[in-house]
């Protein structure tokens, strides 16, 4: 697109102003319909927000083609045409960002957005029975599924039955970690773990 409101601008075309403008307004109304039913949806799952940025976009780049074919109609500036195309492409560059980011996020197993991996440290951490909280990791299943595995040090083996049967529902109700998995260490094992070759803690 970019390249070609380039070539536009260098060389103006003559522009069906009558033509783009309906068809724009049918692309408005269609398209801001359907991005309106995936509003509900783009902050929980990944997929649903790149159908609303998708969705989104192109209500924008109606949008933009109204105004550009009203100007063009009154003014018979076509260059507005291919400028207005450089300005869209640009919103749509910056408002993609993001979710190019949360899809690399995903591809690489990293801590998704809106969970502080500190803090479910912390809270691990702050159970009777837990002396150590190490090799701690958290990372997305898909777009809306987060999963945790780790190690805790325990010696307490009745305060660790307990914790570990209220566990999984903390972690779900308290940072939106579905699935969890815990490997319970004494403290000769944990020395063992952490004497293995250099791995992420």
């Amino acid at each position: 697109m970019g390249w070609e409101a380039i070539r536009r601008l260098i060389e103006p075309e003559p522009v069906a102003t009558s033509t783009v403008l309906w068809v724009a307004v049918v692309g408005v109304f269609v398209n801001g319909i359907t991005a309106w039913l995936f509003m509900s949806g783009r902050k929980g799952d990944l997929n649903i927000r790149g159908a609303f940025l998708h969705m989104a976009a192109d209500t924008a780049v109606t949008v933009g083609v109204i105004v550009a074919a009203l100007l063009i109609m009154w003014t018979g500036w076509t260059w507005l045409d291919p400028a207005v195309s450089l300005v869209i492409a640009a919103v749509i560059l910056v408002g993609t960002w993001g979710l190019l980011k949360d899809s690399i996020r995903l591809a690489v197993d990293a801590v998704p957005p809106g969970i502080d991996l500190d803090a479910v440290r912390v809270h691990l951490a702050a159970a009777d029975c837990v002396e150590e909280v190490h090799d701690l990791h958290v990372w997305g299943m898909s777009t809306t599924e987060t999963a945790m595995t780790v190690h805790l040090v325990c010696t307490d083996r009745e305060a660790t039955d307990a914790m570990m049967s209220r566990l999984p529902g903390e972690m779900h109700d308290k940072f939106g970690i579905e699935h969890c998995t815990v490997q319970v260490e004494t403290p000769e094992v944990a020395q063992a773990c952490r004497l293995r070759p250099a791995h992420v803690v």
